[in-house]
């Protein structure tokens, strides 16, 4: 590309950047009786200012050329709010985007192509969550905004503190304070993220929706939520049995991404059963959606999964599983790791499963031990959610789901036998 070709490409992305932002705005302000400050036209030229100011700068040796460009630009952005503000009309969203127009059109000039590309989509989306970030931030309960603030705490200020290095003898070995907490900090982000995901839809969401958005805080409690409700409720009985096998589906997800996160190489020897195992969910799912439609919405209501003695649990259980793994390794041979998994799987899932995720990636333990103890303690878990339906769920509720069950177990155990 020539150096001419090459600086139009970047003034032209300057102008569409610009552009893109201004349909935003007009879009936006479509049903509004005010004027608005600028649309589509007037940011697209916004884009080319920040560009021309940056080329002035570049040709002059000099940022004053630019500072001013800025400096003009934010007085005349003060003025219009100003002016807006005497009328009667609050509000800073549109100015600033102004001023993140101009700077993006300047990161153009400077061949930040894909930075101000992405710069440009992020502010857009931003600007077009209005009503979403609104409706979000009038859920949130005080309670919530606590337990993010904790999320806040024991991830940027306890993590960077802890050793990063194991000082005891084995089996204890594997207990490195970094570490642990490195896996206390990401089961609570995600499980932060999904109940977060819950209010961001809002209290009007459908059956089959908490089914995947509870399934990111626990496929356990949606289980035991719906089990509870079948018996008062048996003619939604197939909408329950769908909600609760998304959340098992969405467990057979958080796996895998859980022990891609943490060890690659282990992720290809076990991804086909657990892959298999959530397409045999999703295959249920479909037939379950199929035979029986129903708009009814759902009322349960889920707690903020995070709290400061909840991670400090779910660590404790992290580091003692980890020592059990690790012990029953060295004294009992696989044996013993697959003891622990069945055990641990029972209770919880995540807790063993990032244990032999990182047994495996320190060389304490083989892939295929480390991926068949993964997905012992999957069937464990899925048995132990299967009883909570059979033993505590209606009738009609069992007939739904039951087959389901076992068609994912059966799936788990085959695709286990043949590939690991």
């Amino acid at each position: 590309m020539t150096a001419s070709a090459d600086l139009f490409l970047r003034f032209g992305v300057a102008l569409a950047i610009g552009f893109m932002i201004g349909l935003q705005r007009e879009y936006a302000f479509r049903t509004v009786e005010r004027e608005l400050v600028a649309g589509e036209r007037t940011f697209a030229l916004m884009g080319l200012v920040g560009a021309l100011a940056a080329m002035s700068a570049d040709l002059t040796s000099s940022s004053i050329a630019f500072l001013g460009v800025i400096l003009l630009v934010g007085i005349f952005t003060a003025i219009a709010y100003f002016i807006d503000a005497w009328r009667g009309q609050v509000g800073l969203t549109t100015e600033v985007a102004i001023l993140i127009t101009v700077l993006i059109g300047a990161l153009c000039y400077w061949n930040y192509l894909t930075l101000a590309a992405a710069l440009g989509i992020a502010t857009t989306v931003l600007l077009s969550l209005k009503i979403e970030t609104d409706r979000l931030v009038k859920a949130l309960t005080r309670e919530d905004i606590f337990a993010a603030l904790q999320l806040a705490v024991i991830t940027i200020i306890v993590l960077p503190i802890l050793p990063n290095e194991s000082l005891l003898p084995p089996p204890f070995d594997v207990l490195n304070p970094f570490k642990i907490w490195l896996m206390v900090v990401f089961i609570s982000g995600i499980n932060f993220l999904g109940y977060i995901a819950i209010k961001f839809v809002g209290p009007e969401r459908g059956i089959g929706i908490t089914g995947l958005l509870g399934g990111l805080i626990s496929s356990t409690a949606v289980t035991l939520g719906f089990s509870e409700r079948s018996n008062r409720e048996q003619g939604l009985s197939k909408p329950f049995a769908l909600a609760i096998m998304i959340a098992w589906t969405v467990m057979f997800a958080r796996i895998l991404v859980e022990v891609g996160v943490l060890n690659l190489d282990l992720l290809a020897v076990v991804w086909l059963p657990i892959a298999a195992s959530g397409l045999a969910g999703i295959f249920y799912c479909i037939y379950l959606y199929i035979s029986q439609r129903v708009s009814e919405t759902d009322t349960q209501e889920f707690s903020n999964p995070f709290d400061l003695i909840s991670a400090i649990k779910f660590g404790l259980l992290y580091a003692v599983i980890l020592v059990v793994a690790r012990a029953a390794q060295m004294y009992f041979g696989d044996t013993g790791v697959y003891i622990s998994s069945l055990v641990s799987g029972f209770a919880d899932v995540d807790a063993i499963t990032l244990s032999l995720a990182q047994l495996s990636n320190t060389g304490g333990l083989s892939f295929q031990v480390a991926a068949e103890g993964i997905v012992l303690a999957m069937i464990a878990n899925t048995i132990a959610k299967g009883s909570i339906v059979l033993l505590g769920g209606a009738k009609p509720l069992k007939r739904a789901l039951l087959p389901g069950l076992i068609l994912v177990l059966i799936t788990a155990i085959g695709v286990t036998l043949l590939v690991i």
